[in-house]
């Protein structure tokens, strides 16, 4: 009975990631009609244009999901209100969202036409993602500083993003023809090399230091809003290029200096942490403590 009552549910944290696993369930059932209105016969020009509907539906279905699963984490800290049910269930959304919901979509594109090698192919991502959400699990329920501030291993929301976007764009560039074109082929290999990445030791940036309470200069707020207005004005291939860039950031990365990466990253979370522990922020004046040495503190020094 203890136990039972010590679990917290918070609402509206919770509320989100309702949504982020609705919406996963969603695209799934779009990409199952999908898959029976193209097995209709005849296979004319209203069967087909049913056929692209239903996959564009679960694109944005899964791009919403990475939109719930974004702001669930962004509310359980600004509340204060991170917990374990929190975290496990927001990894129960996501491998409906960004492993299942991806996988059936790839299938149906295309790898049904090889269905040994492609059931295999959509497995190989959607295991890897169910790994990849184990592995962060364990750490952060090892309050590890690691899976605070940086991801190891490519994100699976961002995986399932950059999916769904890439097939968004290849819709637009193929949106006369009755069927996807060759450009599809580059989908299976994708979710390949995206399975990979998400075990890789690339490191990614988690953006939790970036809150409601963030404050940025003039000029980076000017930036976002540029970005967000052509967004939201060339969305057919403007998500593929953000989701692109934050996959090649993570080779870049090791070549940035602390300060570019800071800068970019708005690291947030060393100043949060020296609050926590000092009660006082980076500008102000180092007390007596603030000069000792780990050892002298008794404290053990991150690695």
């Amino acid at each position: 009975m203890g136990d039972d009552n010590s679990v917290k549910i918070y609402l509206l944290p919770n509320l989100m990631t309702a949504g982020n696993l609705f919406c996963g369930f969603a695209a799934s059932l779009k990409i199952v009609e999908n898959a029976t209105v193209y097995a209709l016969p005849g296979g004319t020009p209203a069967v087909m244009a049913a056929d692209t509907h239903q996959i564009h539906y679960a694109i944005w279905l899964i791009l919403a999901s990475c939109i719930f699963d974004l702001l669930d984490g962004r509310l359980a800290r600004l509340g204060g209100h991170e917990s374990p049910f929190g975290r496990e269930f927001d990894s129960l959304a996501d491998i409906v969202s960004f492993g299942v919901a991806p996988a059936l979509m790839v299938y149906k594109i295309v790898l049904f036409q090889f269905p040994r090698t492609g059931w295999l192919i959509a497995s190989v991502y959607l295991v890897c993602g169910a790994l990849r959400l184990a592995r962060f699990n364990c750490l952060a329920a090892a309050n590890s500083a690691e899976a605070n501030r940086e991801f190891t291993g490519f994100p699976i929301p961002a995986a399932a993003g950059l999916i769904a976007s890439l097939t968004l764009f290849i819709l637009f560039l193929d949106e006369n023809a009755t069927q996807l074109g060759t450009s599809k082929w580059i989908l299976p290999p994708l979710m390949l090399f995206l399975a990979w990445m998400m075990f890789s030791k690339f490191r990614y940036p988690s953006f939790k230091g970036l809150s409601w309470r963030s404050t940025r200069s003039l000029s980076k707020f000017v930036g976002i809003l540029i970005v967000a207005v052509l967004t939201a004005l060339n969305f057919e291939w403007m998500p593929f290029l953000l989701f692109l860039t934050y996959l090649l950031y993570g080779f870049l990365r090791p070549f940035l200096s602390r300060e570019m990466k800071r800068d970019i990253e708005e690291d947030e979370d060393e100043e949060e942490a020296r609050l926590a522990v000092f009660g006082q922020p980076s500008d102000s004046p180092p007390s007596a403590t603030d000069s000792k040495s780990p050892a002298q503190t008794n404290e053990k020094p991150q690695h």
